[in-house]
């Protein structure tokens, strides 16, 4: 049995045939060029990737887009090195594109139709037959119209092909010493505007900013959704209490308004990802 079917092991029952099924549909390919955003799910698509066919065969592609904040790339970078892929930047500005701005619902669909069109070209110039992108299964369950993009363009989701749930998808990162198997779930920062409100440059630096202070402060799960002058704060429903601590809660609110929200509230039903989507029912 080789060093990789050895880290598999003592896996649970439901997960222990995925990585071999994961592990066969890269094989079928050959050479793929992987979407690599940095996050859980593309990083062990491009980890299975590289073990299986080999850094000749397998080119990461990340974008440089101001929907990204600068710790991301940052960890991109980490994760090459450990990795050991080849790696290319693109860049991306999202906000040119014509109807992105006004933050449609099906805002998603312009940003992974522009990404995945030069990712195609790219990968004709570099004669890879496959693109590869790290939707699981769980991303069915929520509002995801850049999926259309995907299937329109013909990218490949081996993780869900594989039948992966995020939750196993963190299972074998941490099998496989991934250190993404914990690093908490993260989506562009386009996604903390409600829908019809316009995305400015000036905005996303106030989301990013307001991010990264508390992440500065340790806290383990964040977002800052933007209304305009308004910041409704989403942090982990465990860690509330500890934000509603006088002095830290203050430190909060002043560093907030310096970033130029003029009111700053606490949404005390949590963190959860894809809040802004219920409002579409």
């Amino acid at each position: 049995m080789d060093q990789r079917s050895d880290e598999l092991r003592g896996m649970s029952s439901e997960l222990e045939n995925k990585p071999q099924k994961l592990k066969g549909i890269f094989q079928s390919m050959e050479k793929v060029l992987v979407a690599f955003s940095g996050g859980v799910d593309s990083t062990l698509l491009l980890k299975v990737a590289q073990d299986t066919l080999g850094d000749r065969n397998v080119l990461a592609v990340t974008a440089l887009s101001p929907l990204y904040p600068e710790r991301e790339l940052a960890g991109v970078k980490k994760l090459i090195q450990t990795i050991g892929a080849r790696h290319r930047l693109i860049e991306s500005n999202e906000l040119e594109i014509p109807g992105f701005s006004v933050n449609p619902p099906n805002r998603c669909y312009y940003c992974k139709s522009k990404l995945f069109r030069e990712l195609v070209k790219l990968a004709k110039e570099e004669a890879i037959p496959f693109i590869v992108e790290g939707s699981t299964l769980d991303d069915d369950k929520d509002h995801r119209p850049g999926r259309m993009a995907i299937l329109e363009l013909g990218i490949r989701s081996p993780l869900k092909e594989a039948w992966f749930t995020k939750k196993e998808v963190r299972e074998l990162s941490k099998k496989l010493g991934l250190h993404t198997w914990d690093k908490p779930s993260f989506a562009c920062l386009a996604s903390r505007f409600p829908y019809g409100e316009e995305i400015t440059e000036k905005g996303l630096r106030m989301v990013d900013g307001a991010e990264d202070f508390l992440f500065e402060l340790g806290f383990k799960q964040v977002r800052v959704r933007h209304y305009g002058d308004l910041a409704r704060i989403e942090i982990l429903v465990e860690e509330i209490s500890r934000l509603m601590n006088g002095a830290l809660r203050e430190k909060v609110v002043s560093r907030l308004k310096e970033i130029g929200y003029h009111y700053i509230t606490l949404d005390l039903q949590g963190f959860r990802s894809g809040s802004m989507n219920e409002v579409l029912g």
